[in-house]
């Protein structure tokens, strides 16, 4: 293996610049709603509801910042290094939900897992893999309430495509399709809301999560589940397991 030249190496700053960039952009909104409401608690010398959602902001920051990390990480080994395991898509979405409910019931989304479906373990990098779908839930849930449908549902899902096994999340949301993410993509490090047909918000949890995937050998599409638009992880059937 050929060491990086000076070219790949000034991309590769590059895309790590506009990465944390969009990412600190995102971290004003939750941060200064913590400010806010732990004013707000000092004034009213309450602490019930308001140091609730200050923990809930707080801890999306603190995801949101772990995902980049991580991100960083991965990113610096090499592919091969990177432990891959026989992972349960259930289990993984189960624990995704369970990360995710604390901001869905902040923002009044409703949170559904859909555990059904015959597709196995999936070869990944389960934290990885985590990270990924706990910052997609974060990106999805501060873009609907936006989005003035009556429901604002979110559905953890998996199912079979024809390029493997899609874990992702998926909501009523039209605007979110391929071209968009497409888009996105092209803008992002440009401008501050590279994903204007979907989320007045920077969409830093969603570059979060391209970067984690790609570095563990996945990749984010845009899917749909049961008459849902989503983004969702590809992802390969474990072949060990398979032969069992």
């Amino acid at each position: 293996m050929t060491d990086p030249t000076l070219s790949e190496l000034k991309q590769a700053w590059s895309q790590s610049e506009q990465l944390f960039l969009s990412l600190a952009e995102q971290m004003k909104l939750p941060l200064l709603q913590i400010m806010k409401q732990a004013e707000l608690g000092a004034m009213l010398g309450t602490g019930g509801e308001q140091l609730g959602q200050v923990r809930v902001n707080a801890d999306v920051a603190l995801k949101l910042i772990d995902g980049y990390l991580l991100s960083m990480r991965l990113a610096s080994e090499e592919t091969y290094a990177i432990e891959q395991e026989a992972v349960s898509v259930s289990s993984v979405l189960y624990d995704a939900a369970h990360q995710l409910h604390p901001i869905a019931e902040l923002y009044g989304v409703t949170l559904e897992l859909s555990l059904g479906g015959k597709y196995g373990p999936v070869t990944a990098h389960r934290e990885g893999l985590q990270s990924a779908l706990v910052t997609l839930g974060y990106a999805l849930i501060e873009a609907l309430p936006a989005t003035n449908s009556p429901q604002l549902r979110l559905e953890l899902a998996a199912h079979r495509c024809r390029y493997g096994i899609v874990a992702g999340l998926y909501a009523d949301v039209d605007r979110l399709t391929a071209e968009a993410l497409r888009q996105g993509r092209r803008l992002f490090g440009d401008t501050r809301q590279p994903l204007p047909a979907f989320s007045h918000c920077g969409g830093a949890g969603v570059f979060v999560a391209d970067a984690i995937l790609n570095a563990i050998g996945a990749r984010l599409k845009v899917s749909h589940h049961n008459r849902r638009s989503g983004l969702g992880a590809v992802l390969q059937s474990n072949p060990q397991m398979q032969l069992i």
